[in-house]
């Protein structure tokens, strides 16, 4: 390993990690190498990255290192990184967790993983899942249970657990995840990472499906990146985004600057309680810090508007959507008429109205993206509709917590996860992440991911485990 490793590693943010490859500080390789050995040392005891394709991997990141010597530039040319089981990589296992699908293999890159490719990324392989990517931990059949590494014995999130797992253990600086009901933002609040989830349809998700399915998207999900600071999800979407064909025979994708440059500039709006689910304490608190962080600076912030939608009717028929949409992975497909189908989609345009028209009097919305931090692992022999969990010491519905993340899922907004704190340290000397979203208007997917850099920049952000 060259001596360069000690100024530039993979600790390092991706942003300054492509500089550095640009400037020939260090060799992609010598990165390569260096994240293969920490998978190899590292991944052990938390199971993230379960798909691994290593000798691919070197060779991409020798033809890195040979353009570069060219002269080449590309946003991630030599960077190394991995991907969420579910996208679908040319000559690797595509399986969804699905026992019967554990032989398939992809023939081709989905569509984020070809732009990916393309601007240089190194695929050292793929990152762990759910079943049918249908549950906030990350354990299936075939590759058994992700770990959280701030605490073995508690989930990392689902379902891009394995992805926010590899980041806050230091082995990778970039993963590519997706989000139906919090799949990219929950793994980061509970890892202490970042993650957006775009506006809908931002990026393409072609070849995000399970093995047979031509991968129609339903008009809730979306893939999209996680990383350890904000600017490496700006740096991944610029790459990511954009219309797949046909339809980029004639659009183009412009997407309008962030609203404003300063914290001060901001109007927040701040939302600590939902009738549908519980909230803990704890986050309550570092929210409501937050927000007073924020007044201190000149924001103006506010916790109430009249123009926000009801979020109990939102919520249900949210609920119902993605039920819909989740069946239809299933070996029993729903039975949903088709009226029944073009009421809720009209429910959804009512609520994409009427986030709209708030957003005419906020720039972003501070919420909640899980009622709790990191929660023990649960047996998987326990139906999610049975589960509970413990919020301030009293039972609650485990499936009720879908409606946090569903604040944005469900009018197709984008939404960036970030890490606000940690809670107090326990007697194994760590704490546990707590983090927040950052809700925006549709398609001003930079206004979020800019309010995201500048807290950070403020309050600082990713935190190691130990």
């Amino acid at each position: 390993m060259s001596e360069t490793l000690t100024r530039v590693t993979l600790d390092d943010p991706a942003v300054r990690i492509v500089e550095a490859l640009a400037a020939r500080k260090v060799s992609a390789l010598e990165l390569a190498d260096e994240a293969i050995a920490r998978i190899e040392a590292r991944d052990g005891p938390i199971n993230a990255v379960v798909v691994r394709d290593f000798d691919r991997a070197r060779d991409a990141a020798r033809q890195a290192d040979a353009a570069i010597a060219r002269g080449e530039r590309r946003p991630l040319l030599g960077l190394p990184m991995t991907v969420k089981e579910s996208h679908n990589v040319a000559g690797l296992k595509t399986t969804w967790g699905f026992d019967w699908a554990k032989d398939y293999v992809a023939s081709e890159d989905a569509v984020g993983v070809a732009r990916l490719k393309a601007a240089g990324a190194v695929i050292l392989g793929k990152t762990n899942i759910p079943v049918g990517l249908g549950d906030w931990q990350s354990v299936n059949p075939i590759y058994g249970r992700t770990q959280n590494p701030y605490d073995l014995t508690r989930s990392p999130g689902g379902s891009s657990g394995g992805g926010a797992a590899a980041l806050a253990a230091g082995m990778v600086p970039l993963e590519f995840g997706s989000d139906i009901g919090g799949s990219i933002r929950v793994p980061a609040v509970f890892c202490g990472v970042y993650g957006h989830k775009p506006s809908f349809d931002l990026i393409p998700g072609r070849g995000h499906a399970p093995a047979g399915a031509v991968g129609t998207p339903p008009p809730l999900a979306v893939v999209g990146p996680l990383a350890r600071t904000a600017a490496d999800l700006t740096l991944a979407l610029d790459v990511l985004a954009g219309p797949d064909v046909p339809l980029s025979m004639g659009y183009r994708l412009a997407l309008p600057a962030s609203r404003h440059a300063k914290l001060a500039d901001f109007r927040v709006l701040v939302l600590t309680s939902h009738p549908s689910a519980a909230l803990d304490s704890e986050i309550r608190l570092a929210l409501e810090g937050l927000a007073g962080n924020l007044e201190k600076l000149g924001a103006k912030v506010g916790r109430s508007n009249a123009a926000l939608p009801d979020l109990a009717k939102q919520h249900e028929t949210y609920a119902a959507l993605l039920g819909v949409a989740m069946a239809l992975r299933a070996p029993e497909k729903p039975k949903t008429t088709a009226a029944e189908w073009i009421a809720m989609l009209d429910a959804q345009l009512v609520v994409r109205r009427q986030w709209a028209a708030l957003f005419e009097t906020v720039d972003v919305v501070l919420a909640p993206t899980f009622g709790q931090v990191a929660f023990p692992h649960i047996g998987q022999d326990q139906d999610q509709d049975g589960r509970t969990l413990a919020i301030d010491g009293a039972p609650t519905p485990y499936l009720a917590q879908l409606a946090w993340p569903g604040l944005a899922t469900f009018p197709n907004l984008p939404a960036t996860a970030v890490p606000i704190g940690q809670t107090p340290r326990s007697a194994k000397g760590t704490g546990l992440p707590i983090g927040v979203q950052i809700i925006g208007a549709f398609l001003e997917d930079r206004t979020t991911l800019a309010f995201a850099e500048l807290l950070e920049r403020e309050f600082g952000g990713f935190r190691p485990p130990p």
